[in-house]
């Protein structure tokens, strides 16, 4: 593939594997190296079209993963996607189960986030500029249940719903803490879909998770404990599904109305115009013109 710093436009973003871009049927591949106001994100970007739809991926830990969780710089991500027309994301995430019924080589999606990080940025708006987006619903419902719709087509073991807990890492959880996640109810436990699901929504973008279970974290008495051998080993049997499932659903994604995604920031915006500080205002222009047009308009 050749680097470019040619403009170049898709509406699908996929973050995950770098291998997810290996998909048969996938077009005028080419790379794009994305400059942001939030520095570099974790990798060029992937671009190409599938049944004619435009699609962006990113290699969320960099190709030869080489971030690990807390490095990613995830304002970055998401902004080069958005600079790029990306308007849906789907976040291809490994994680462990929380419940005997999750089986490993399952897929969920869940609807819900408990966010146990503590050390990364997790919003555009700082700087002069405070802005509060709903996020009570933190997954698109719409988003969402076309992937469901198209893994159940394709026979993979899926479970709708359920509550993902991100925790910081990179270390695993330990025993005392496996157990305490689990009193909690929740589904699958991650590393990396906060605060990436938090900045899609105050950039405005659709976002969901498609979770791929590869453990059962270290909470089972009766399976091995979590090994990053294990883990890639199943891994690599779910990204397989994974890139059917992505080259099925990308003409149905892109088909996806408009919905409340696309105007989180309406009304979210708390800061006076004229207090904004200039500076400030031009590194938040892609995120805001939209809102700042609207209310220019209603003058």
């Amino acid at each position: 593939m050749r680097r470019t710093r040619t403009a170049a436009r898709a509406s699908v973003g996929v973050i995950g594997g770098s291998g997810l871009y290996d998909i048969e049927g996938l077009k005028d591949v080419r790379e794009v190296r994305v400059r942001t106001p939030f520095g570099q994100p974790s990798d060029t970007v992937v671009l190409g079209t599938l049944e004619g739809v435009g699609i962006a991926f990113l290699s969320r830990h960099g190709r030869g993963h080489r971030l690990n969780p807390s490095e990613i710089n995830y304002r970055a991500n998401i902004y080069a996607l958005k600079s790029l027309g990306v308007s849906r994301v789907i976040s291809v995430s490994a994680v462990g189960s929380m419940k005997e019924s999750i089986k490993p080589g399952d897929v969920v999606f869940p609807d819900q986030f408990i966010d146990l990080t503590k050390r990364r940025p997790s919003t555009y708006f700082e700087g002069g500029m405070v802005a509060h987006v709903a996020f009570g619903e933190p997954i698109c419902a719409a988003l969402s249940q076309t992937l469901q719709s198209a893994a159940g087509r394709l026979g993979a073991p899926l479970h709708r719903g359920g509550t993902y807990l991100c925790m910081e890492g990179p270390q695993f959880s330990t025993k005392a803490e496996s157990r305490l996640y689990r009193q909690w109810g929740v589904d699958v436990i991650g590393m990396t879909n906060m605060p990436e699901a938090k900045l899609a929504r105050e950039a405005e973008v659709c976002y969901a998770t498609m979770a791929l279970v590869t453990d059962y974290d270290c909470w089972h008495e009766t399976e091995d404990a979590v090994t990053v051998e294990a883990i890639l080993a199943t891994l690599h049997r779910n990204v397989a599904l994974a890139k059917r499932l992505l080259a099925a659903v990308a003409p149905a994604v892109a088909a996806l109305p408009a919905c409340g995604c696309h105007s989180a920031l309406t009304n979210a915006i708390v800061t006076a115009p004229k207090s904004v500080p200039p500076a400030t205002r031009r590194k938040l222009a892609l995120l805001t013109r939209r809102v700042i047009a609207a209310q220019k308009g209603a003058q």
